[in-house]
């Protein structure tokens, strides 16, 4: 794997359950690593994979997908090599958890929906589903009833609420177990409730 890996929390072949965190753009594997600390994964393995020149994809994720390309597949393979390498660990998949922020997001939501299959959990602070439009025919595979939480500001400057809600109902028809969020106002961040929600959700389910 070429990409730069930033780990942390429990070392990787001692570890039964891992999350990969996946940054902004303009942001770095660091910066969302930090986040960690206010979630419940001390029992976790942490990693973070960093994205060439800081952005996973060069334009917006409503543009049309071969405007991304050819960074976007780059991206999309990216965390699928990261899960792979998690599992050659002894990491089953139900024990792989995603979170991202932003662009971060929308590749946790895409990759996840592209590849559905029970995870420990998905946190999508502030994204959707990546395209023009939401292609259905993209997304294979049954989450088989694991947890999704997505939380955005109405309105977000980046990510339209209307797409947060396509992308809702798309996870749902993909067996998913979604809570969305939306708050009035919030601006491009991550709130506490939106914390407290992801712990609650998905990192203090007792596996």
């Amino acid at each position: 794997m070429n990409t730069e890996i930033i780990t942390d929390g429990v070392p990787l072949n001692e570890a039964k359950k891992a999350l990969i965190m996946i940054h902004g753009r303009g942001a770095g594997a660091h910066d969302i690593l930090s986040i960690a600390r206010h979630l419940e994964v001390e029992d976790f393995a942490l990693v973070a994979p960093q994205a060439d020149n800081r952005t996973w994809y060069p334009y917006s994720f409503l543009v049309p997908i071969a405007e991304n390309e050819p960074s976007f597949s780059k991206s999309l393979d990216t965390i699928h090599q990261v899960v792979v390498a998690i599992q050659q660990n002894g990491i089953e998949k139900e024990n792989i958890y995603f979170v991202g922020f932003s662009q971060g997001a929308c590749l946790a939501l895409e990759f996840t929906a592209r590849n559905a299959a029970k995870y420990g959990g998905v946190v999508a602070f502030t994204g959707g589903l990546i395209g023009d439009k939401v292609y259905e025919e993209h997304y294979a595979g049954n989450f088989e009833n694991t947890p999704i939480f997505i939380g955005t500001s109405d309105p977000d400057f980046h990510v339209p609420v209307e797409r947060v809600n396509e992308t809702e109902l798309l996870l749902q028809k993909l067996g998913a177990a979604v809570t969305k969020k939306i708050y009035a106002d919030m601006g491009h961040t991550i709130s506490q409730d939106e914390i407290d929600l992801a712990n609650q959700l998905v990192f203090s389910k007792k596996s």
